[in-house]
């Protein structure tokens, strides 16, 4: 049976949320997929539905989300439907709410010097081996400075400082660019590549995605007994979460 994934796009259109939303769904239908695409943020507002997906990407960039929506997307992860995605699309989607940075795994802060900036990706030889085989390349692109969640498992970063800035008088510091972590049964994937289509488009950043989403998908399967029990449980109450504006 295919796997089904949510496509969700929209937002500040500088990252060009439609067209790397194509390119998302052209990777996904290569390794049969159902896709359904939507740019309207109504799709998180049936949590039955979203628990029927196996994936769901995100791709809206500095948007304003319901708290009950979070939730609803919260709940259909720990029930062990997966969430990948990209660069602003995923990790400066919401920034009034916490709950999404806290399932995300982190938020962007800054990218000195804007677009245009040369550096290096370097692949982090860790205990994935999900990037096995891609070699450290360079982008011209901008450059993300995020806070992070310690628990993720970082599969590749960049240097900092390559552009002077205030931040330059801090000891140099490894930011990482891919991530992976978990939350309840579900597998959360983020990449902070993908400024636009064109970068998106980089034979190694399609790859890196690819990769995501087929690891990020695959927790549904595998986590199923898990996924069950963790949704019979208080989810929905769960205390830790639901401080943010509606």
């Amino acid at each position: 049976m295919s796997k089904k994934a949510l496509i969700v796009w929209g937002g500040w259109d500088g990252h060009q949320p439609e067209q790397v939303a194509e390119i998302f769904k052209g990777i996904l239908e290569e390794e049969n997929f159902n896709v359904e695409v939507s740019n309207s943020l109504d799709s998180y507002a049936d949590t039955e539905k979203l628990k029927a997906f196996d994936l769901i990407i995100p791709h809206w960039t500095m948007g304003q989300i319901k708290n009950r929506s979070a939730l609803n997307i919260s709940e259909a992860i720990v029930s062990g439907v997966g969430l990948a995605g990209l660069h602003g699309g995923m990790c400066d989607s919401f920034r009034n709410n916490v709950d999404w940075q806290f399932i995300t795994g982190g938020n962007w802060v800054a990218h000195p010097g804007n677009d245009g900036i040369e550096y290096m990706v370097n692949i982090k030889h860790s205990s994935s081996p999900l990037l096995e085989g891609i070699s450290d390349f360079k982008v011209v692109s901008e450059q993300y400075y995020l806070h992070v969640d310690p628990a993720v498992e970082v599969l590749a970063t960049t240097r900092f400082p390559v552009f002077e800035g205030p931040h330059s008088t801090n000891k140099a510091v490894d930011m990482p660019v891919v991530w992976t972590k978990r939350w309840g049964a579900g597998r959360v994937f983020y990449c902070s590549l993908g400024h636009q289509a064109d970068i998106v488009a980089m034979p190694k950043v399609t790859e890196i995605m690819r990769r995501g989403f087929l690891w990020a998908a695959e927790g549904k399967t595998l986590y199923s007994e898990l996924g069950a029990k963790l949704s019979e449980g208080n989810v929905r109450s769960y205390t830790g979460m639901g401080d943010s504006p509606d």
